[in-house]
């Protein structure tokens, strides 16, 4: 018994030992490769994506510079900074960004529209110089404009010093530091002018200068630091109040606890229409040609918006297939978020394993991702990303090879990459508690491997070196952990247990979230859409294989047993249904009631009622009678051959308005499937339960796209539905940019309208590449 023990104990650490053991191979991003000399052209940049306009550096502890305004008012108005749905912005967003060298961004809160700019300089050793410019003006106001103040602000995150140089005491004209990467600089705040750039513009000044109790305190820290009793006072106008930093006086629940840094930050409060410069300038420029400001700065941002305009154009070639200019305006505008979405996170993601009672923190790390929403989701997530570089290998190969690197060497010794990235404090702050733990079973699909195969022709061959080890080992991790019941079958591990929760338990592994599967989860499941994703993993390591010359043929052999479309009808043809489906212990008659809970005691009133799960018949092991997303997948990753007998029924089942066809994309499930647009708690409505995912649409054009350029019996057909949907997807999705301002998560099915978070130019600008026609 004692052996017995200490078996399951020794089992019991191992496993938690090896969940944040890192993977031995050599890491897939080359030592050094993101630093200022290997690097200088991406060492800056707006990488801090959850604020609406900040600088970091590509660094473990960096300095981060940043932006907030305040609309003065009655009780101090509100205070921006981190972008936040609940701020009400009717539009805020990049309307170009190249990722490296510049960016414009226009954000519109009520009346006030701000514009920033931001131009890099290259030169000497730590990423070189770079400038910005913030313009802001009321719109549609009547009468004197209020007061506005803006706020700039430098921070040191755990090593660096700042020092700051005053004038009159109250006006913080520059700041010089040291950090590690950085050595010394100089950040300079220049005197607002007229909007024209030239005229001086009247401004009170104050300064903060607080320890930092940790970046994600930053709004707080100045927020508590905010008094009334400052006076604008200019020449010949009435004198008003107005709310400025005057001194930190601490967080509640911090005494005692030492700085993490230093903040200093400059307050500018005037009456627009007004523009402000910042510069900042790196001490190992030996000779620089001047100050990029005022003339120099907008010299450099329209030479950089020139060259944007060409390299877009280049590029997708929208002017080319006659796009009017609004149209491709907004094509830039949504590839540039994406850009302007980029993040550089540091840290450590926290981790459970089932063998373990409490969770581990996983070794620092750092990662380079976009970000599917500034406002919601400021973080990395696996597969949305491997949507993300589809676009961005488009714009720019080397920087998607670079993300795709950094998310391989997250991975742990087992060959397992965490789903969600929540790495450091900024962005720990914006996750709700529930969603901080990566569960070790937890897989989610392999859509890098989408993106990989579109850089493959040209990947350099080291590059596919150093990957290739981390791709076998993530690919016998799939094979290993998310095998199904019978040979060549899958199934997502980690469904929710707590059956009497949830309509239909959810599948987060999957990214369909609340998608219906089997209505009691149970091991003898099969998911079709991770059998179509392992058939796709195989493919790619077999052309990965094939190019570095390594064993290739137990991948292609896996490919060709996965492509079996016999093989895929027995296991996954739902007759009844004439569709493709899961399989599993499954009950159509189950649906949610009220249940009135008993009392905790005698006396006391009882608490609220609460909707619980009531299954009316007895599952029994069958297909899954949910026509949807699911259903598509061996036609949206193209497993099924030209002259399949099931593709009319799939093409008919998209085509059809009764199931998925809409005048603006594909619902995500069928119309008059059981569980559509049903909620599945009292407090969780449907998510992919009807409503149209970009991501999914861009899927299904570019498999029509490739079974309308195949010669088949459907070829006609599958150009039809082609050309359509290519048609009703853009024309909504630009109809609600225009109407809205913003690119959405998702749009409802009835009406089009966009919903869920925003922005969210994640793969909803994938729109982009469906203008271009670029599969």
């Amino acid at each position: 018994l004692a052996l017995g023990l200490a078996a399951a104990e020794w089992q019991r650490w191992s496993a938690a030992a090896r969940l944040v053991t890192p993977h031995p191979a050599p890491p897939a991003l080359a030592p050094g490769s993101t630093g200022p000399l290997a690097s200088p052209h991406r060492f800056w940049g707006t990488y801090r994506p959850h604020v609406y306009f900040g600088m970091k550096t590509r660094s473990p502890r960096a300095l981060v510079t940043g932006l907030m305004w305040l609309q003065q008012g009655e009780g101090g108005g509100s205070l921006r900074h981190t972008c936040e749905q609940g701020d009400g912005l009717s539009r805020y967003g990049w309307l170009m960004h190249d990722g490296e060298n510049f960016g414009v961004q226009e954000i519109r809160d009520g009346a006030l529209f701000l514009k920033t700019e931001f131009v890099k300089r290259p030169g000497g050793e730590h990423g070189g110089d770079w400038s910005w410019r913030v313009t802001a003006r009321m719109e549609g106001t009547g009468g004197p404009a209020p007061l506005l103040s803006l706020f700039f602000y430098v921070a040191t995150d755990g090593q660096g010093t700042l020092e700051p140089h005053l004038e009159n005491r109250t006006r913080l004209a520059a700041v010089t530091g040291t950090t590690e990467e950085l050595g010394q600089f100089t950040l300079t705040f220049l005197h607002p002018t007229a909007e024209s750039g030239e005229d001086p513009k009247y401004a009170s000044y104050n300064y903060l200068e607080a320890p930092s109790p940790g970046l994600h305190h930053l709004t707080e820290v100045v927020r508590s630091s905010l008094s009334n009793r400052f006076v604008f006072t200019p020449l010949g106008k009435p004198r008003r109040r107005f709310f400025a930093v005057d001194a930190f006086r601490g967080l509640p629940g911090a005494a005692g606890e030492p700085p993490r840094g230093r903040l200093l930050l400059h307050q500018v409060t005037l009456e627009p229409p007004a523009t402000m410069e910042v510069t900042f300038e790196s001490g190992s420029v030996a000779s620089r040609p001047g100050r990029l400001a005022g003339g120099m700065l907008s010299v450099a941002l329209a030479r950089h918006t020139a060259a944007f305009e060409q390299r877009f154009e280049e590029t997708f070639g929208l002017g080319r297939q006659g796009f009017p200019p609004r149209q491709q305006r907004f094509a830039q505008a949504a590839l540039s978020d994406m850009l302007g979405g980029m993040g550089y996170f540091h840290g450590r993601s926290l981790v459970q394993s089932p063998l373990q009672e409490r969770p581990v923190p996983a070794p620092e790390a750092a990662l380079f991702t976009a970000v599917p929403s500034r406002s919601f989701f400021p973080r990395g997530f696996l597969w949305d990303e491997g949507f993300h570089q589809l676009l961005l290998a488009r714009w720019d190969p080397a920087l998607s090879r670079e993300v795709i690197a950094h998310w391989l060497d997250l991975m742990n010794t087992e060959g397992w990459i965490p789903r969600e990235q929540i790495l450091g404090e900024e962005a720990r702050a914006k996750v709700p508690p529930e969603f901080l733990l990566q569960h070790s079973e937890m897989a989610n699909p392999p859509t890098l491997l989408l993106a990989l195969q579109r850089l493959l022709p040209d990947a350099p061959l080291p590059y596919l070196r150093r990957l290739f080890p981390r791709l076998r080992a993530w690919y016998d991790w799939y094979n290993r952990t998310q095998a199904g019941p019978l040979p060549l079958t899958f199934r997502w591990r980690g469904r929710d247990s707590q059956l009497e929760r949830f309509l239909n338990p959810k599948t987060l592994a999957s990214g369909l979230d609340d998608y219906p599967r089997a209505s009691h989860p149970s091991p003898e499941e099969r998911h079709l859409d991770l059998r179509c994703w392992m058939a796709l993993a195989s493919r790619v390591l077999a052309e990965v294989a094939e190019r570095l010359e390594e064993p290739a043929e137990s991948y292609r052999e896996m490919e060709r047993a996965l492509s079996d479309n016999g093989l895929l009808e027995q296991l996954h043809w739902a007759q009844e249904l004439d569709a493709f489906a899961d399989y599993g212990n499954h009950s159509a008659a189950v649906g949610l009631r009220w249940q009135r809970v008993a009392p905790a005691a005698p006396g006391r009133p009882p608490p609220a009622p609460q909707l619980v799960r009531e299954v009316r018949e007895a599952p029994r092991p069958r297909f899954v009678g949910a026509l949807g997303y699911v259903s598509l997948f061996p036609l949206l990753l193209q497993l099924l051959r030209p002259d399949s007998p099931r593709l009319p029924a799939v093409l008919a089942a998209m085509r059809s308005e009764r199931q998925l066809w809409t005048p603006f994309g594909l619902r995500s499930l069928a119309r008059d499937s059981p569980l559509y647009m049903q909620r599945n708690t009292q407090h969780d409505p449907p998510y992919w339960r009807g409503p149209i995912w970009v991501n999914i649409n861009y899927l299904a054009l570019r498999a029509l796209h490739g079974y309308a350029s195949t010669n088949g019996p459907q070829q006609e057909r599958a150009a039809e539905i082609y050309r359509e949907l290519r048609h009703n997807l853009m024309a909504n999705l630009y109809r609600q940019y225009t109407d809205s301002g913003f690119l959405w998560e998702q749009y409802s099915d009835s009406t089009g309208r966009g919903q869920g978070c925003h922005p969210f130019a994640g793969w909803s600008a994938l729109v982009v590449l469906v203008m271009a026609e670029d599969y």
